[in-house]
């Protein structure tokens, strides 16, 4: 049976990969979060649009960096995701 991600998980991978980057363009996130453009652009305009990623223009090009607070939500959804999994959940 094949297992779905859920929106967080998907949510959390973005985010991540941006946080390791520092900045990340648009493929890098797509490819590192396994997602298609079509849900890539989804996900990209509704973590804008929550005030947890923004977009940043260098030579015309699109990246996006994680804002404070979206720094904050990782920091807490990593520790969420710990104290579930030491319960044997995944979120």
């Amino acid at each position: 049976m094949k297992k779905y991600r859920s929106k967080l998980k998907i949510m959390s991978d973005m985010l991540s990969i941006i946080a390791s980057e520092g900045r990340a363009g648009p493929t890098k996130i797509m490819y590192g979060a396994n997602l298609s453009h079509e849900r890539l652009v989804r996900y990209l305009n509704e973590l804008e649009e929550r005030g947890l990623i923004k977009e940043v223009k260098v030579e015309e090009r699109s990246f996006y960096e994680l804002t404070d607070k979206g720094s904050s939500f990782l920091t807490e959804l990593r520790k969420l995701e710990a104290f579930a999994k030491a319960f044997g959940v995944e979120l």
